[in-house]
């Protein structure tokens, strides 16, 4: 009986070996890195025979010089007399001119007086009194800061561009919420014009419509209104299928169906649009201000240029401002219908309110005009260009170079220029291209499908084809350096945020401040503090994408089941125990999320640091911009079009349909 126990012991672990690897083979993880294994064993040397150079082939490169050349240049000599500028895009531009100064100028016509206790009242009835007064305080502050005219030119463009975004979207979100196959038809539509920066939408408008207003509006609206498609078109289809039966049962027409149930029932995504275009708009303010958007932007952009980060940040602390109080106004407008003024004036309460709200505004701007004060008057206004300018130069003069032991920021700058973004750079550039498609491939496919895989190294062999593949490197470098850092700092933060309330208080209106805060404002100080080169474009595009990455981060730990939570520390789990083998794991879509997040954000920057000497494709927009280069320009934009899409691919995991079939 001894000798029988072994025996059958050996009898039942030899049949468990095959099984385990069997169990191993099924594992969808395994056979994708085992599929990849072979391929690259059988192409690498193919690839490595007839490319050995290692760099994209001249003969599988396209040049568009010509043809983009040629169009440029027909658009220029045919602008003041073909038909389609004559009597189309001309009619445009004059109606665009029209509806901008006409808003301008009601707004001088209400006054500081006026326009301040409009929109005061307006947030009081939509998003309540805390919101009223941040209202009121953030139009007095762009009046002390001496930016009251730029604030209301800002604010007139805003409202022409914000309406003409959110009827376009919502045109287009109507069309693809209700039509399978033109959703299928606008959503890599809507992909490429969410991640093409704003920089490349300028080129295209300036060559139509040249320098000046309806350029600038209409880049806006190509940037603000895929938002409002996006989610009108999500609302729409999302609609709840047992009420849009109940009311297809009553007889109700297609029209009908669509106004009593389906736009109803999709009103929490249509208000979240509606915030979403008005941040974006705004956003594009200070970028459209090189084509000749006046306002704050414009005073922003010409601070840049001089690097004079007082006049700067005077200009864009009424941005930040103006986009607070929209976002939250907007964002409070899903509480409408309990009507949170109820307990304000009569006037604002009910049915009436907006009439009792026109009534109270036009009372208080007659009373500002017999006052004779329809402008902010110079005597209540502060300049705090030349001390913020002072402290800036204070700042140069003790943190620049000679500190003690941790050296000053050029040191820095010098140093992750020299140790990271030089043998980042140095090495994807040497890298063979093929190999390059290889590892794109790989990642792509190990987190999603095969369809995602393709679409990564399709977007990738595009950059080659296009004959920028050493610039793309040059700006995959520097986006990679920037979310490493911006990852590292963003997740440690967002880890402690999500233990400690009071920090995570603490952190809110610091994450609004730096989410609202221009691009360009961020290249003012870290150019004065780090010189020009890349390292203030990285060091700006950290800065930048650091806010939504703690906020997901954070966010995402707190929504972790509970019950997870506890059971974990009730089997004696410690602190670091439960955050890393609960938390962490159950919080891994958020973290992905985050990850995507910060690299749309740090791209978009790093573009924008081609202004500051971060060179490579941004350079090249920017260049092709200043000059009217529209073969330069464009190429480089359709190029990071194409890095966004591969780093969105790789970054966002993508479900695979349960069709039985492997992935």
């Amino acid at each position: 009986m001894t000798a029988a126990t072994p025996t059958a012991s050996t009898a039942t672990a030899a049949p468990d070996q095959p099984g385990a690897l069997r169990a191993a083979l099924q594992s969808r993880g395994l056979r994708k890195i085992l599929i990849l294994a072979v391929a690259a064993a059988v192409l690498v040397p193919l690839a490595h025979a007839k490319w050995s150079s290692g760099t994209w082939p001249s003969d599988l490169t396209v040049d568009l010089t010509g043809p983009l050349g040629r169009t440029s240049d027909w658009i220029i000599d045919n602008r003041d007399s073909h038909p389609l500028f004559v009597y189309f895009l001309g009619h445009l531009s004059n109606a665009v001119v029209i509806s901008v100064r006409a808003v301008y100028q009601l707004l001088l016509l209400l006054g500081w007086t006026g326009v301040t206790a409009g929109v005061t009242l307006v947030a009081w009835r939509v998003a309540g009194v805390r919101i009223a007064a941040t209202a009121l305080i953030s139009f007095a502050v762009s009046g002390v800061l001496d930016m009251w005219l730029p604030t209301m030119q800002t604010l007139a463009l805003m409202i022409v561009a914000v309406l003409a975004s959110v009827a376009v979207g919502a045109l287009l979100g109507l069309a693809g919420g209700l039509s399978e196959r033109l959703f299928k038809i606008l959503r890599p539509v809507l992909d490429t014009m969410q991640v093409l920066p704003a920089f490349a939408y300028l080129l295209p408008v300036v060559l139509i419509f040249g320098i000046g207003v309806p350029a600038a509006l209409l880049a806006t609206v190509v940037y603000a209104a895929p938002p409002m498609a996006r989610l009108t078109a999500l609302g729409l289809r999302g609609a709840d299928p047992g009420v849009l039966e109940a009311v297809a049962s009553l007889g109700a027409t297609g029209r009908q169906r669509l106004l009593t149930a389906r736009l109803p029932l999709a009103r929490k995504e249509l208000l979240l649009g509606l915030n979403q275009t008005i941040m974006m708009a705004l956003s594009m303010a200070v970028i459209a201000s090189m084509i000749g958007a006046a306002g704050l932007g414009d005073r922003v952009y010409q601070a840049l240029a001089s690097v004079d980060v007082g006049a700067a940040l005077a200009a864009a602390v009424p941005i930040v401002l103006l986009a607070i109080v929209m976002d939250r106004t907007t964002a409070a407008g899903e509480r409408m219908g309990a009507d949170p003024a109820a307990h304000g004036p009569k006037l604002l309460r009910g049915r009436r309110a907006w009439a009792g709200i026109a009534v109270l505004t036009a009372l208080v701007t007659a009373a500002g005009r017999l006052a004779g004060s329809t402008v902010w008057p110079s005597g209540w206004t502060v300049a705090i260009a030349r001390p913020v300018n002072d402290f800036k130069e204070w700042m140069v003069d003790h943190l620049y170079s000679g500190v003690p032991v941790v050296g000053g920021t050029a040191d820095w700058a010098a140093h992750f220029t020299s140790w990271v973004l030089d043998p980042l750079r140095d090495g994807l550039t040497a890298l063979p291209w093929w190999g390059a498609l290889l590892i794109v491939a790989a990642l792509a496919w190990l987190i999603g499908t095969w369809r995602t895989a393709l679409t990564a190294t399709l977007a990738m062999a595009a950059i080659g084809v296009l004959g920028v593949w050493k610039p793309s490197m040059n700006t995959l470098s520097q986006v990679l350096a920037a979310l490493a850092v911006t990852l590292v700092l963003g997740f440690a933060v967002g880890i402690l945020a999500a233990g400690s309330k009071r920090l995570e208080a603490i952190l809110r209106p610091v994450l609004d401040v730096m989410q609202t805060m221009p691009q360009f404002v961020y290249l003012i100080p870290v150019v004065a503090l780090f010189a020009v080169g890349r390292a203030p474009a990285a060091a700006a595009a950290v800065v930048y994408a650091l806010p939504a990455v703690i906020r997901i981060t954070t966010q995402g730990l707190r929504q972790v089941d509970p019950a997870a939570m506890e059971s974990a520390r009730s089997l004696g789990a410690t602190r670091w125990q439960t955050l890393r083998q609960v938390q962490l794991p159950l919080a891994r879509p958020a973290l992905l999320l985050a990850v995507n997040q910060g690299v749309v954000l740090v791209l978009a920057v790093v573009i924008i640091g081609g202004l500051v000497g971060g060179g490579a494709l941004g350079y090249d927009v920017v260049t092709g911009l200043a000059t009217g280069d529209l073969a330069l320009g464009l190429v480089a934009g359709v190029a990071i079009v194409c890095l966004g899409l591969m780093l969105d691919r790789v970054t966002q995991p993508t479900q695979r349909r349960t069709t039985g079939k492997g992935a």
